[in-house]
């Protein structure tokens, strides 16, 4: 497998692609890089000529306040460019890190360009994923501002778990993620003892239990219950 091609299958989840335009996105990976746990890819306020294709492993994009509390924005998974919005921002506004081992390609902001000005389907395809993406931060923010500590977390679960079934990256209960509870502290907006106890509740009804980096699903409908992960969200339909 080349390495583009957990994107190219993504992007064909809702995307035409002919053997052309594919061949022109595989053609245009610079190079790649292995990466540790806990690398910044990104920094905010970095000046970027690059954008960043996840090729294994998850990342995550996040913002620290001045008093240095973390927020995290998104998680990103095989197949994804979490900083597509770089090609015409050019600054980032938010620091973008690895959160397991990730090997990550990078494709020069003037290759993809010029793919994307050759090619109208590739084009289409990349706006696909920067609206998916939009719909997902919009769904969070809801999932955030309105939910119990519960809910979020089954939420996030849901959404991670439909994302990486997408690809052939999880079975029907159990699927990686390398997450610890400090993490999940700083995504869901919650203490790490409220995680825990979280966790430990979810345990205790054989809901949902995350040990040695896998998440295993006890009780999926529940979970999807739980998140108010519905057929009108996001992540229900993109593979439609």
């Amino acid at each position: 497998m080349m390495p583009i091609d957990m994107m190219i299958r993504k992007l064909r989840l809702h995307s035409d692609l002919s053997e052309e335009d594919t061949a022109a996105l595989r053609s245009i990976v610079s190079h790649v890089r292995e990466l540790p746990a806990e690398t910044c890819i990104q920094r905010e306020g970095d000046v970027v000529s690059q954008c960043t294709v996840i090729l294994s492993g998850f990342s995550y994009r996040s913002k620290v306040t001045d008093n240095g509390k973390r927020q995290i924005l998104s998680f990103h998974i095989a197949g994804e460019m979490p900083d597509l919005h770089g090609l015409f921002f050019k600054t980032i506004d938010h620091d973008l890190t690895s959160l397991s081992r990730a090997r990550v390609g990078f494709i020069d902001h003037a290759a993809l360009q010029e793919v994307i000005d050759r090619r109208a389907a590739v084009a289409k395809a990349l706006w696909h994923e920067t609206l998916l993406d939009a719909a997902r931060f919009r769904q969070w923010i809801v999932s955030l501002g309105t939910q119990s500590a519960a809910s979020r977390l089954a939420y996030l679960i849901a959404e991670i778990r439909q994302r990486l079934a997408a690809v052939g990256l999880a079975a029907d209960d159990q699927f990686s993620f390398p997450i610890t509870q400090v993490r999940l502290a700083e995504a869901l907006g919650l203490s790490t003892v409220h995680v825990n106890r979280t966790l430990q509740s979810f345990r205790a009804k054989n809901i949902l239990d995350i040990q040695d980096r896998v998440v295993t699903l006890g009780d999926i409908e529940k979970i999807v219950e739980l998140g108010g992960f519905g057929e009108s969200h996001v992540g229900r339909h993109e593979d439609a």
